[in-house]
């Protein structure tokens, strides 16, 4: 029964994370919002909805260490999963916003993240609040230092003449699945941590965590394989970037978040900080400002490491 509860926990997720995107955007289009900040914030923050349920049901029915690890297995597989397996598809190039702002305020998020758990072994209100005010700086900077006519790939035209009834029945639908979405998968997760004996913390930055993060590693390797655009560095270390600031940020906010698993702090943020610090130079080595099929092999098969030490050591 758990397994079947994740399994239609992880499909309605996807499609109410598909359709939320599609309303946000379609209304944004009624306040007449350019469809350059629809991208960065309407569409950044609605995918990131799955996740932040998905916490905020762990936090609020007793399983915190599924609500951080959500987050820092996300993190983890957006850039050794994601990333790699889509550069293994198609190199990746490597825009000059990467190293000068979205790669540096990703390691701020986290390293401060971090420091707020480490400090006293919970993410409280406040610290939560910091972490949300801080992505609305951070987005600010990010669309006032945008050229007005910046190409979207994200946003779908076809949206702006949506009616509102249409709109009003993807929001239905996209908030139903998200809910029972969310709650189905923590339940059933929590079923199989405890019946294969491992924590909640290592099905966090597994299962939940891959499992939030495969319509973005479907929608990226499609596209390479049709030889288009598939994802560019920066708006996967902003979908980062979200995750830490919003997801984390906004629980805490609701809830405070208290960390259950010693592990969460001594290894696995680690692996999360390590797969982020390494960008820097991977850009670097070889071909330079790109992400070629070696180098996403390498981060591949680094997660898949990650990914044997976190079962074989349990907890």
């Amino acid at each position: 029964m758990s397994i079947i509860l994740v399994v239609l926990g992880f499909t309605l997720l996807v499609v109410g994370g598909e359709f939320l995107v599609r309303s946000s955007v379609a209304l944004s289009f009624k306040f007449k919002i350019s469809k350059m900040v629809i991208g960065m914030t309407v569409v950044s923050f609605a995918t990131s909805v799955p996740e932040l349920l998905v916490s905020l049901q762990a936090a609020l029915s007793g399983s915190p260490a599924i609500a951080i690890n959500n987050v820092v297995g996300s993190n983890i597989a957006n850039i050794g999963l994601v990333l790699g397996v889509t550069a293994m598809v198609g190199s990746i190039r490597v825009e000059p916003s990467f190293y000068k702002l979205n790669w540096p305020v990703m390691m701020v998020f986290s390293i401060v993240a971090y420091y707020f758990m480490k400090n006293d072994n919970k993410l409280n209100a406040i610290e939560g609040t910091i972490l949300v005010l801080g992505l609305v700086a951070f987005l600010m900077v990010l669309i006032k230092g945008s050229k007005k006519d910046a190409v979207v790939e994200e946003v779908d035209d076809a949206l702006s003449t949506v009616s509102n009834f249409k709109i009003f029945i993807w929001l239905a639908i996209g908030a139903t699945s998200l809910y029972f979405g969310s709650e189905w998968l923590v339940k059933g997760a929590k079923e199989i941590a405890l019946a294969i004996g491992v924590s909640e913390a290592v099905i966090g930055v597994s299962l939940i965590a891959i499992g939030t993060s495969v319509p973005e590693l479907a929608a990226s390797v499609i596209a390479a394989a049709k030889q288009e655009k598939a994802i560019s560095l920066g708006n996967l270390i902003g979908s980062n970037i979200f995750n830490i600031a919003s997801v984390l940020g906004l629980t805490a906010v609701i809830k405070p978040i208290p960390v259950t698993e010693p592990l969460i702090l001594t290894r696995d943020i680690f692996w999360m900080l390590g797969f982020a610090f390494v960008l820097i130079p991977l850009i670097f080595i070889g071909k330079k400002y790109e992400i070629n099929r070696m180098k996403g092999f390498a981060l591949v098969f680094a997660y898949g490491i990650f990914m044997v030490i976190l079962f074989t050591q349990g907890t």
